[in-house]
C-alpha cells in the first residue's frame, strides 16, 4: 500500500560566516524587488454566504464585503508565485487547528477556514469575521504551503469527520487524502483510466468512502468513480463506475445539482451539456444511473466555454467570448439574460451565491482583463429575469388609438432625479396634425391641428419651470410645411401660439434650456433660422400664459442639405453669446451674437455670409424697423450674428445629430460613427488660416480669434455608425464629501468626462460604453429611421438603465422598463453589473510607457480637526499609458502605496494591435515637491502601419484625490493613404497591407516638431516628423538596409567638450545584427527639408549580436570627460535566443580623428570593418560579453533603471537584474513575475520616499560576498550570482502583511502572531546596521501588468547571514510525495 508523507523543509543558509578583522565589517550589496500593484486575470472566485465575495488573482487573495455596498476588505498573498484557480471555504465554523498560530483571545470572534488552491499548491486560510472590537475582516494564513506533485483541480473539506480533512482532486486522476492537522496524508487512489483531466468535481458526504470524483478528461469523456472504494483492493486502480459521452472538445469545467441530479459540463465544442445522472455521492458513495442520459445541449456562446453552474431555477456559463448566459430551465433550454461586462479576453471565473428563498442570487465573474463584476438575477424556474439584457425581444405595444399613424414621439418627464417610470407621459404626433398623450396607462388627445398640419409634422417637447413659481409645466413646439409652428403647453392647449417662420417647409425644431429662459430653435427654407425666447407665466387671473420674444434668426453658410439639425448656446468671456450648431452637411459652425452702432447710410451695403440683421418675424413687426431707422445717418443699435468658425463636413455627409456642452467642453455626434470633444478656442494670429474658412472659401474674420477646435474623436464599436447622442456617467465621489456643485463644476472645467454613446447599430437601439467596450443597453427596434425617446434621458447622466419608446409600422412601442429600485443593488440587477473592479487589458499588454507623476505631497496639504492639523499623507500617483492586442490605448493611474488602479482614458483610434509607444513628457505646474500635472506628447504605432499621436494633459482631481485625463489629438498617419498620394504610383510596388510598426525611438526634439525614427516589418527603418503646430506626421526618408523585419530601435545622444550634438540611432532586426547609424546631419537636413524625400543615412557600423532576433535594445554612454579619447556607448541587447549581450562601442569625435585618436586599439579584431563617415565621426567595437542563458525563453523587454543596472524580462515569468560593468555581466537577483506573456516593459529611477507596509519578495545576493560588494576585474568575465535563480520568499509577515489595496487592516494581523512578532523585531534590529535606497520601479507588463520596487540594500555580511536564515525559517513549505 503506497502512503504519502509530509515533509516539512525549513531552508536555512548553512555557509558559515567568516570575519576576519573585528574591527572591519564586511558589507553585502544587493537588490530588493517587492511588489507594489497587480493587475492579473481573476482565476477564483467563491462566494461566503452572500455576504462575502473572495476573489483570487494571481496569487493574491482578496476579501469583498457585500453589505451595505461592496467594497474590498481584505488582501493577502497566499500561493505564492502560484496562481489561485479555487477556493473552498469550510461548511461550519472552524474550531481551532493545531497548526493554527497559538495566541491569546480576548474577546471571542466569528471566522470561516478557507482552503486556497491553484497549480500544484494548497493553503489554508482563515478570514475572520464580526469583530467585536471594531476592526475590519482580516485573512490569516493557517499553515505552510502544501506543494503536491500534481496539478491540483479540485479541493474539498470532509464535513463528518473531527479532525480537518481535505479531498483534493489532482490532473492525473487520482485522488488525495490530506490530514492538515497531523500533517499525513492517509490516502491516495488513482483511476484505472489514466488519463490527464482538464476538469474534476468531488463529491464529498461524510467520509472518504462516500467521496465521488466526476473528471473531465482529455478524450472529451467524463468519467464517474470512487476514490473511496472498499470493494476494491485500495492497492489497485479504481475502476470507472459510469462514462458520459458526447462532447467532441475536452470538458473545462463541471457542476452538480443534487436536488434535480443534474450534471452540467462546459467544454471546449463551445456547448454546455445537461445529464440527468440521478444521485451522485452521499451515503454509501453513490454513483448514480446506470445508464445517464443527455438531457439538453446548449448552444449559444461564441468561443470556448470555460465555467458553468447550477442552481434551482437557472443555468449559468462563462466563457472566451466574455458573457455570461442565464439559461433558463423550464424554457427549453433559453438564453433569459446575457450578462457582459468584460473587455477581450473572455470571463476565466464564475461564481453563483447559494441564493435566499431560491429567489435572487449573486453572479460574479471574473475576466481576462483583471476585472470582477457582480450581478442580481431572478432564480425562479420559468421566470423570465426583468432586468434582461437587451437581447429583449420582450416589447410593449402603448395600443396607439386609430387617429393616424404615429409620426413623432417625445416624452414629457419631471426634471427629478427620483422621477419613476410609471409618472412619465409620452407625447406623440400623428399625419393628421393630433397631439396625444399617454398617461396612466391611457391616451387621450391634446391638441387638434389645422389641415396645414397634415401629413408632415415635426415635433419636440420641453419641461420648463412657471416664472416666479415652483411648478413645471410641458411646453410642446409642432411646425409643418407652410413655415407655421405651433407653441403650446400640454396641460393648456388652448393657451398656446401660432409662430411663422417664413414660407417654406420648417426642417427642424431645437429646445434650448439657458439658466434664465428657454430657446426655440426653427430651421426653415434656405438655410434661414428662426429664434424666439419663451417663458410661461402666471396671468393676473392665475392662468398660464406664454411670452415669446422675437430673436435675431442668422444664417447657415450654403451648401447641398442646408439646415440645423443640433445647437447649443453658450456664453463666452465677453459676455456675448456664442451659438455652436450642426447642420445636416455634417458641418459644426460657431456664430457670436453681437449688438454693434449701425448709420443709416450703410443700409445698402451687401450682408456677408453667415450674419442677419434684426428683421422682425411679421409684416408688420418689419415696417416698424424701417420707420425706426430711416433717419439718414442716424445710429441705432443692431443685433447681428456673424459667423466666427466653420468645421465643413467634419461629421461626414450624414449630418450632425447631436450637440451637448459638459464642464466647458463641447461634444457632438454624427452618422459617420465618431463623437467629436472640441472647444471654443481664442487665437490670438490676426491672419485667417484654414480653419476660420467657410464652406465656399471666403475667410471668415474674428477680431477675437474664437474658432473651433477638435480635441479628439471617439469611435463606437465596429457597424455603429449612425450615433444619435451621448450621455455622461456620473463619477463617484468618495462617501465622505459633501461638495457643492457650483464649486465641482468649476474645478473640472475643461476636463473631458466619461460618457456613453447612444445610436443604432443594424436594427438595434444601443447604448455602449466606450471605455469598457460592452453594451449597456440594447433594444431590436428595428434600425434607426424612427421617431424615438430615451427615458431617463433629460438630465444628460446615464444611470445605468433605460427604456425605449419608438414608433415602428404604425405602432408606438416601449421596451421592457427597469424597477424601481435606484440604489447599488438595482444597478447590480441592470445590464452592466455592479463593478467591482475595473478591467484593463482584455487581451495581452504588447507595450507600456511611463509619463510622470502626478499628485500632491503633504507639505503643502493639512487638514483641520478640532484644535488639531493634520497632515494629508502624500499622494502620488504614477501615470502609465499601455498598449495591447484588443487594438486600444489606456491612460492608467497607478497607486505604489495602495496598489489600486485607475483607467483615465481609453483610446481606440487603432484599427490593428498597438506595439509600440513612446513619449515626450514635461510636468505643468506645481513648484518643489509638488506635481499637480503633467503633459506629454504620445505617439503609438502598430499594426496596419499606423501611427497616432495624441497630446495628453494629466492634472490632480483635489475632490476626488486623484488624477485626470485630457485626450486631445494631434495628427495620424497611414503608409497606404502615404503611397496613394504619390506620383507615379503605378509604377511603384504597393505598400504591404500588413506591415507593422515593431518599435518608435525618440530621436531629436525640436521647437516645431519632433524627429522619431520607427522600425518596420517590411525592413524599413523610416524616419518621421511630427508637428503639433500642423497637426501633421510626415515621412522624411527610409531605408531597407536590413532587408528583413526590423524588430527594434533606440537612439543615443552624444556632446563634446565643445558642446557639438551627436545623434546616434540603432535598429536591430531578424539576423540578429545591430546596425549603428549616425543622425546628427542627416535629421538636420531632413527637418529642414521642404520638398521631397531626403536621403536616407548609410550605417556606420555592424554589430553582430544574437544568433536570431534581436527583441530589445538598452543604450547609454558614459559621463563626458570620464575617458581620454572619445566616449563609450554601452549596448545591450536580448533576443530570441534567450541571450544578453552587451556590446561597448568607442566613438571618437572629429577632432579626435584628426589628431589620430583612433590609434590604440590593437585588441579589436581585424575583421571588424571600421566606417569613417563623412564628418569625420568614428565607431569601433570596443568590447562585447554575453550570458547565453539569461532567460529560459526569448528575452521580450530590456531596459536601462539606473547606471549599470539593467533590468530584462521574458516569457519565463522572471525579471531580473543585471550589472553591467566594464569586466562583463554579473547577476544581481531575480523575481518571479505573475505576469504571464511578458512582452512590455518600463523603468524609471527614484520612487516614493518613506516606508510601505509591503513586504519583501525577493533578496538575492548579486555574488559572493566580499568586501565592498561584487568584485570586478577587467582582465576576466565576472563570476555569476552562487543565487541565479529565482526564490520567492514566502516569510510569515510578508504573507499576512496588507497586499495592495489593504495595507491598513492587516497589519494588526502581523501583531497576533508570535512568529510575526519575532519576523518584525528582526527588523527592527537591522535597521541600524542596514541601509536601503531607493533604486527605482519596474512596470512589466504582458496578461495584465506588475509594478515592482527596486531597493538597494546594504547589510553587514553577519546581519545578510542572520536575516536570511530567519526569513528561510518562516518560509515554510510542504512537499508532498509518495512512500516507497
Amino acid at each position: 500500500m503506497n502512503s504519502l508523507r509530509f515533509e516539512a523543509r525549513f531552508r536555512r543558509n548553512s555557509r558559515s560566516v567568516q570575519v576576519h578583522n573585528v574591527s572591519s565589517v564586511k558589507v553585502v550589496s544587493h537588490q530588493e524587488m517587492e511588489t507594489v500593484a497587480l493587475v492579473a486575470p481573476v482565476t477564483g472566485l467563491e462566494f461566503l454566504q452572500d455576504e462575502f465575495l473572495l476573489t483570487g488573482e494571481g496569487p493574491v487573495l482578496s476579501v469583498y464585503s457585500l453589505q451595505p455596498r461592496p467594497k474590498v476588505c481584505a488582501s493577502l498573498r497566499v500561493l505564492q508565485h502560484y496562481r489561485i484557480h479555487g477556493i473552498r471555504p469550510r461548511s461550519q465554523p472552524a474550531q481551532s487547528s493545531a497548526t493554527a498560530v497559538q495566541r491569546e483571545k480576548k474577546h471571542e470572534r466569528s471566522f470561516y477556514d478557507l482552503a486556497v488552491f491553484g497549480g500544484k499548491a494548497v493553503r489554508l486560510v482563515r478570514l475572520h469575521v464580526a469583530l467585536q472590537d471594531g476592526n475590519h475582516p482580516h485573512l490569516e494564513i493557517l499553515g505552510p504551503l502544501m506543494e503536491l506533485q500534481d496539478w491540483a483541480l479540485d479541493v474539498r473539506w470532509l464535513p463528518g469527520d473531527k479532525q480537518p480533512l481535505l479531498c483534493v482532486a489532482v490532473a492525473h486522476n487520482s485522488a488525495l487524502l490530506l490530514d492538515v492537522d497531523t500533517g499525513n496524508a492517509l490516502a491516495q487512489r488513482s483511476c484505472l483510466e489514466g488519463c490527464l483531466l482538464y476538469s474534476a468535481l468531488l463529491l464529498v458526504h461524510e467520509s472518504w468512502t462516500d467521496t465521488i470524483l466526476v473528471g473531465g478528461t482529455v478524450f472529451n469523456q467524463l468519467v464517474v468513480w470512487k476514490p473511496g472504494d472498499k470493494s476494491s483492493d485500495s492497492d489497485h486502480k479504481a475502476p470507472v463506475e459510469r462514462r458520459l459521452l458526447g462532447h467532441t472538445g475536452v470538458i473545462f469545467s463541471i457542476s452538480y445539482l443534487q436536488e434535480k441530479g443534474y450534471l452540467a459540463s462546459a467544454s471546449d465544442d463551445r456547448s454546455v451539456r445537461i445529464w440527468g445522472v440521478g444521485a451522485l455521492g452521499g451515503p454509501g458513495g453513490k454513483c448514480g444511473d446506470l445508464n445517464p442520459a443527455c438531457l439538453r445541449v446548449l448552444y449559444g456562446h461564441q468561443a470556448r466555454v470555460f465555467s458553468v453552474r447550477l442552481s434551482p431555477g437557472k443555468v449559468f456559463s462563462a466563457g472566451e467570448d466574455g458573457a455570461c448566459l442565464v439559461w433558463d430551465w423550464a424554457a427549453d433550454g433559453k438564453v433569459v439574460r446575457t450578462l457582459k461586462g468584460h473587455r477581450a479576453g473572455g470571463v476565466r471565473a464564475l461564481a453563483v451565491s447559494e441564493g435566499a428563498g431560491n429567489e435572487e442570487r449573486w453572479v460574479a465573474t471574473g475576466g481576462a482583463d483583471g476585472g470582477v463584476r457582480l450581478w442580481k438575477v431572478e432564480d425562479s424556474e420559468g421566470k423570465q429575469d426583468s432586468m434582461e439584457e437587451a437581447a429583449t425581444d420582450k416589447l410593449t405595444d402603448l395600443k396607439f388609438p386609430s387617429q393616424g399613424l404615429p409620426k413623432a414621439v417625445c416624452i414629457a418627464v419631471e426634471e427629478d432625479e427620483n422621477t419613476s417610470w410609471s409618472r412619465t407621459k409620452f407625447v406623440v404626433c400623428t399625419d393628421r396634425g393630433i397631439v396625444c398623450q399617454y398617461s396612466d396607462g391611457k391616451w387621450e388627445t391634446v391638441w387638434q391641428g389645422t389641415p396645414e398640419f397634415q401629413s408632415y409634422c415635426v415635433m419636440e417637447t420641453v419641461t420648463v419651470r412657471v416664472k416666479n413659481s415652483s411648478a413645471r409645466v410641458h411646453l410642446c413646439a409642432v411646425g409643418n410645411l407652410t413655415g407655421s409652428l405651433q407653441v403650446f403647453l400640454t396641460s393648456h392647449p388652448q393657451s398656446g401660439v401660432l409662430l411663422t417662420c417664413g414660407a417654406g417647409k420648417i426642417h427642424s425644431l431645437i429646445w434650448h434650456k439657458g439658466k434664465e429662459s428657454v430657446h426655440l430653435l426653427a430651421s426653415g427654407a434656405e438655410g434661414l433660422v428662426y429664434r424666439w425666447c419663451i417663458d410661461v407665466k402666471l396671468d393676473e387671473h392665475d392662468s398660464l400664459a406664454l411670452s415669446v420674444d422675437p430673436l435675431p434668426p442668422f444664417l447657415l453658410p450654403p451648401c447641398a442639405k442646408r439646415w440645423l439639425t443640433a445647437a447649443v448656446g453658450l456664453q463666452s468671456r465677453s459676455q456675448e453669446v456664442l451659438w455652436v450648431c450642426g447642420d445636416r452637411r455634417g458641418s459644426l459652425l460657431l456664430f457670436q451674437e453681437k449688438s454693434e452702432p449701425k448709420t443709416g447710410d450703410d443700409d445698402d451695403e451687401e450682408m456677408s455670409e453667415g450674419e442677419l440683421r434684426d428683421g422682425k418675424q411679421t409684416g408688420d413687426n418689419e415696417e416698424e424697423a424701417e420707420e425706426s431707422g430711416s433717419s439718414g445717418g442716424g445710429k441705432v443699435q443692431e443685433l447681428k450674428l456673424q459667423l466666427l468658425s466653420c468645421l465643413f463636413g467634419v461629421h461626414g455627409k450624414q449630418g450632425v445629430t447631436s450637440l451637448c456642452e459638459y464642464h466647458g467642453l463641447l461634444y457632438s455626434t454624427g452618422r459617420d460613427g465618431c463623437v467629436r470633444v472640441f472647444r471654443v478656442h481664442q487665437t490670438t494670429a490676426e491672419k485667417p488660416d484654414e480653419s476660420k474658412l467657410n464652406c465656399i472659401g471666403k475667410s471668415v474674420e474674428s477680431k477675437e480669434g474664437l474658432q473651433l477646435e477638435v480635441l479628439r474623436v471617439q469611435r463606437a464599436c465596429k457597424g455603429m455608425e449612425w450615433l444619435e447622442r451621448i450621455l455622461f456617467l456620473q463619477p463617484e465621489l468618495p462617501a465622505d464629501e459633501e461638495e457643492e456643485d457650483e464649486v465641482r463644476e468649476e474645478e473640472n472645467k475643461g476636463r473631458e468626462a466619461r460618457f456613453v454613446i447612444v445610436g443604432f447599430h443594424a436594427v438595434h437601439f444601443v447604448v455602449w460604453d466606450p471605455v469598457r467596450q460592452e453594451r449597456l443597453l440594447v433594444v431590436p427596434c428595428g434600425g434607426g429611421h424612427r421617431s424615438w425617446s430615451l427615458w431617463p434621458s433629460h438630465t444628460g447622466v446615464w444611470p445605468g438603465y433605460g427604456a425605449l419608446v419608438f414608433i415602428k409600422q404604425g405602432s408606438v412601442l416601449v421596451s421592457q422598463p427597469p424597477g424601481e429600485a435606484l440604489g447599488w443593488a438595482g444597478r447590480a440587477g441592470g445590464t452592466g453589473g455592479w463593478s467591482l473592479r475595473e478591467g484593463v487589458h482584455g487581451r495581452g499588454i504588447g507595450c507600456v510607457c511611463r509619463l510622470g507623476r502626478v499628485g500632491e505631497c503633504p507639505g503643502n496639504t493639512s487638514e483641520i480637526k478640532g484644535d488639531e492639523v493634520e497632515m494629508r499623507e502624500e499622494v502620488l500617483w504614477e501615470i502609465a499609458v499601455t498598449g495591447g492586442e484588443d487594438t486600444s490605448l489606456s491612460v492608467l493611474a497607478i497607486n505604489p502605496t495602495s496598489g489600486s488602479v485607475k483607467v483615465l482614458s481609453v483610446i481606440t483610434d487603432h484599427i490593428s494591435s498597438v506595439r509600440t509607444v513612446a513619449a515626450v513628457t514635461r510636468p505643468d505646474g506645481g513648484g518643489g515637491n509638488q506635481t499637480n500635472s503633467l503633459s506629454a506628447l504620445l505617439v503609438s504605432a502598430g499594426g496596419r502601419a499606423q501611427i497616432q499621436c495624441y497630446r495628453l494633459l494629466v492634472a490632480w482631481d483635489k475632490q476626488r484625490l486623484a488624477p485626470s485625463c485630457q485626450v486631445i489629438q494631434v495628427a495620424s498617419h497611414r503608409l497606404d493613404e502615404q503611397w496613394e498620394r504619390r506620383r507615379n504610383r503605378h509604377k511603384t510596388v504597393k505598400m504591404d497591407p500588413e506591415t507593422r510598426y515593431m518599435s518608435v525611438a525618440v530621436v531629436d526634439e525640436k521647437a516645431d516638431c519632433v524627429l522619431l525614427a520607427l522600425s518596420c516589418s517590411d525592413g524599413a527603418v523610416r524616419l518621421f516628423s511630427v508637428s503639433e503646430v500642423k497637426n501633421k506626421i510626415d515621412l522624411l526618408w527610409e531605408t531597407f538596409y536590413h532587408q528583413r523585419c526590423v524588430l527594434s530601435v533606440a537612439t543615443c545622444s552624444l556632446q563634446d567638450d565643445k558642446g557639438n550634438r551627436y545623434k546616434l540611432l540603432f535598429s536591430a532586426a531578424t539576423d540578429g545584427k545591430i546596425a549603428v547609424w549616425h543622425l546628427t546631419e542627416a535629421s538636420a537636413s531632413s527637418a529642414d527639408s521642404s520638398s521631397g524625400a531626403a536621403a536616407p543615412p548609410i550605417p556606420c557600423l555592424d554589430i553582430p549580436a544574437h544568433q536570431s532576433g534581436v527583441n530589445s535594445l538598452a543604450v547609454w554612454a558614459e559621463e563626458p570627460g570620464q575617458q581620454e579619447d572619445g566616449c563609450l556607448v554601452t549596448v545591450a541587447s536580448g533576443g530570441d535566443d534567450g541571450q544578453l549581450t552587451v556590446s561597448t562601442i568607442r566613438v571618437q569625435y572629429p577632432e579626435e580623428g584628426r589628431t589620430g585618436g583612433s590609434r590604440g586599439f590593437s585588441h579589436i579584431a581585424e575583421s571588424q570593418t571600421q566606417i569613417q563617415v563623412l564628418n569625420q565621426l568614428q565607431l569601433h567595437l570596443h568590447h562585447q560579453s554575453s550570458i547565453p542563458l539569461a532567460h529560459a525563453a526569448p528575452l521580450t523587454a530590456l531596459k536601462l533603471l539606473s547606471p549599470g543596472l539593467v533590468v530584462s524580462t521574458s516569457s519565463d515569468q522572471r525579471v531580473c537584474l543585471w550589472k553591467v560593468c566594464g569586466a562583463g555581466i554579473s547577476h544581481r537577483g531575480a523575481l518571479f513575475s505573475h505576469v504571464a506573456d511578458a512582452a512590455g516593459l518600463a523603468v524609471w529611477e527614484g520612487g516614493e520616499k518613506g516606508t510601505t507596509g509591503f513586504e519583501q519578495e525577493i533578496a538575492i545576493l548579486g555574488g559572493k560576498q566580499r568586501q565592498g560588494g561584487l568584485e570586478e576585474t577587467a582582465g576576466r568575465e565576472p563570476v555569476e550570482a552562487d543565487n541565479a535563480v529565482c526564490r520567492t520568499s514566502g516569510d510569515k509577515q510578508g504573507e499576512t502583511t496588507a497586499y495592495p489595496g489593504n495595507q491598513t487592516q492587516n497589519n494588526s494581523v502581523g501583531e497576533t502572531t508570535s512568529d510575526v512578532n519575532t519576523e518584525a523585531g528582526l527588523k527592527v534590529s537591522c535597521r541600524s546596521r542596514s541601509s536601503r535606497a531607493e533604486v527605482g520601479c519596474v512596470l512589466v507588463c504582458g496578461q495584465g501588468f506588475q509594478l515592482l520596487r527596486v531597493r538597494n540594500v546594504e547589510t553587514d555580511e553577519e546581519m545578510w547571514g542572520e536575516s536570511r536564515g530567519k526569513k528561510e525559517e518562516v518560509n515554510q513549505r510542504v512537499k508532498v510525495t509518495p512512500r516507497k
